[in-house]
């Protein structure tokens, strides 16, 4: 590898020291009602947003919360040291559908009505709050 292409990669390297990731696939909910608490969450404090996890009622949020949970361990591992509070947040969250079952329910007069039984796939990514600028506080 020659000096310009090393150089790159570990700057690239450093840059990416910081971010930690977490990924749930093939989850059986509809990726609307994932959404819907994606949503709650999306740009918040870690430990801020698993304390709304826990305590909302939807089925979503208990998965949710375990994927957070699992980014933050992710990142933990990454550098090596225990997460502090106010030290990370939640900087993208994206539910993506992933395929249908498709199924048949039985109907009146000899038919047929399809089920679709959604699922979706979740991506959690966690970055460090800077200090110098609060730009992530909400």
């Amino acid at each position: 590898m020659g000096e310009r292409k090393r150089l790159s990669a570990d700057r690239r390297k450093e840059e990416q020291k910081s971010i930690a990731f977490a990924k749930l696939t093939n989850v059986p909910t509809s990726p609307r009602k994932m959404r819907l608490v994606a949503d709650l969450v999306r740009g918040k404090e870690v430990f801020r947003a698993l304390g709304i996890l826990k305590f909302n009622s939807k089925e979503a949020a208990a998965r949710l919360e375990k994927l957070v949970r699992s980014a933050v361990a992710n990142w933990e591992e990454k550098n090596e040291r225990k997460a502090e509070e106010g030290e990370l947040y939640i900087s993208t969250i994206f539910v993506n559908p992933a395929p249908m079952l498709k199924r048949l329910r039985t109907a009146p007069q000899g038919r047929g009505y399809r089920i679709r039984k959604r699922s979706n796939h979740v991506t959690v990514v966690l970055d460090t709050i800077n200090k110098e600028n609060k730009t992530t506080e909400a």
